[in-house]
């Protein structure tokens, strides 16, 4: 029996959509939602020397307005500040506060409970195997689009639970 393709298609979106909605269920606590952890994940990661919209845009390939409407939101909750790039005045680093730095534990927990639930009862070789076949679709995909995300996740690197994206 040949495998429906638009099934499999089908139930990609539907796990992506309920991880996404847990997820938000489990960091609502701190009025946060899962994109807004993810970001502030990433900004946190890179808050030595600070980053920048564009290269959250190439990490998780949402529209640049989507990722300014969930950056105005960590701002005006304390948990993101900005400051001019000395090497470009146009451009802004971004960086966590101590509110994002005291919630970081907090919502890694939240966001780490979310992955066991999705990935309960797998072994590690299913994960894995399911690991190499998502690269395989990013691939596949990359061909056809130009989501900035899709080369940089494919190198064989270790990815903190910080950057890695619900399926």
């Amino acid at each position: 029996m040949k495998t429906d393709r638009r099934t499999l298609a089908l139930e990609n979106r539907r796990i992506s959509i309920r991880t996404e909605l847990l997820t938000d269920q489990l960091v609502s606590q701190a009025g946060l939602t899962a994109a807004q952890a993810h970001m502030l994940f990433f900004i946190l990661s890179h808050s030595a020397k600070g980053t920048s919209l564009t290269d959250i845009h190439r990490e998780f390939g949402f529209s640049k307005a989507t990722l300014c409407r969930i950056l105005k939101q960590l701002r005006q909750s304390g948990y993101v500040r900005t400051e001019p790039c000395a090497d470009d005045e146009r451009r802004k680093l971004l960086f966590g506060t101590e509110k994002s730095a005291r919630m970081e534990h907090f919502l890694d927990q939240a966001v780490c409970q979310a992955w066991d639930q999705v990935y309960k009862d797998f072994s590690e070789t299913e994960l894995q195997e399911l690991d190499r076949l998502q690269k395989k679709m990013m691939r596949n995909l990359s061909v056809h689009t130009n989501s900035p995300n899709v080369p940089r996740r494919l190198d064989n690197r270790e990815e903190s639970s910080t950057t890695t994206q619900t399926v």
